[in-house]
C-alpha cells in the first residue's frame, strides 16, 4: 500500500488529520488497515475505526493516515484485540 507517497506493507496507521470524520477518528489514535486492491488506486485506505459495528471497517483517504512500525509484542496485542 502507498501511504503519503511511501510504499508501507504495515498493518497500522496512525491518524494525521481526523477534520472531515472526527466522530470515527481520532487524531493521534493507531488503527488497524484491512488489504483492499480496489481502494487503492483512489487513493483510499480500510481502516477499522471507531465504529466497530462494521468488521469490516471503513474507506478513508490515505493522506488521513501515516504507517508506523510497531514492536511485535504491540502488533500482538492490537491484533488480539480486534478479534
Amino acid at each position: 500500500m502507498i501511504i503519503n507517497g511511501e510504499r508501507s506493507l504495515g498493518k497500522f496507521v496512525m491518524c494525521i488529520d481526523n477534520k472531515s470524520n472526527p466522530a470515527s477518528l481520532i487524531l493521534g489514535k493507531v488503527y488497524r488497515t484491512l488489504p483492499d486492491a480496489d481502494a487503492e488506486p483512489h487513493n483510499m485506505l480500510r481502516v477499522i475505526d471507531e465504529d466497530v459495528s462494521e468488521p469490516d471497517g471503513y474507506l478513508y483517504p490515505i493522506s488521513m493516515f501515516t504507517p508506523i512500525e510497531l514492536p511485535e509484542v504491540a502488533e500482538r496485542v492490537l491484533m488480539a484485540a480486534g478479534d
